[in-house]
């Protein structure tokens, strides 16, 4: 048998670039890229004129996390913040009755401070817990859970007026303060 030597053929490569590009393309167009929402918190309308209404100390329940994610709540050390929600909500429901506690829920404001170490998970969970606060409020004055306050469809009409009937009165007074730098 004798062996010839057959040429291979020549791959033309001059399409090879389109062909990579066409590809690209395809999958730059066909990815789904997920999008993170991270904390959706509605902010208050833009002021040209700041409010310059002084709080009163009374009307200021504190929250403060330091960078050990050791919490401070109206100035004592607590191990935990499991009464925490019960606590806002006395305070914001005070309606002047006891000197220690907010003169009415329109003035009563919840404020979180940080450091700058405080974990989000420590933040999270006190911001939690005052929201909670208010939609158990709300939930409460319109006479459904608040798993079921918090579902209501704010298309709906009828949804909408026992949303704006709940919350009438009780503003969401939550001050989110500048992180400060860690205390030791």
């Amino acid at each position: 048998m004798s062996h010839t030597e057959r040429a291979m053929p020549e791959l033309n490569s001059g399409s090879m670039a389109d062909i990579a590009f066409l590809l690209l393309t395809f999958y730059m167009m066909t990815t789904v890229i997920e999008d993170n929402k991270g904390l959706t918190l509605l902010l208050p309308p833009y002021l040209n004129k700041p409010i310059d209404k002084p709080v009163s100390s009374r009307n200021l329940f504190t929250i403060h996390i330091n960078s050990h994610d050791q919490f401070m709540i109206e100035g004592e050390n607590v191990e935990t913040i499991s009464g925490l929600r019960k606590e806002i909500k006395e305070f914001i429901l005070n309606n002047g009755k006891s000197v220690d506690l907010s003169d009415n829920p329109e003035d009563a404001v919840v404020s979180i401070k940080t450091d700058r170490g405080t974990s989000y998970r420590s933040f999270l969970e006190a911001l939690d817990e005052a929201q909670a606060a208010y939609y158990e409020i709300y939930a409460s004055r319109a006479e459904i859970t608040p798993a079921q306050f918090r579902q209501l469809d704010l298309k709906n009409p009828t949804a909408k007026n026992i949303y704006e009937k709940a919350k009438k009165g009780f503003p969401m007074n939550i001050s989110i303060a500048e992180p400060t730098t860690a205390s030791k």
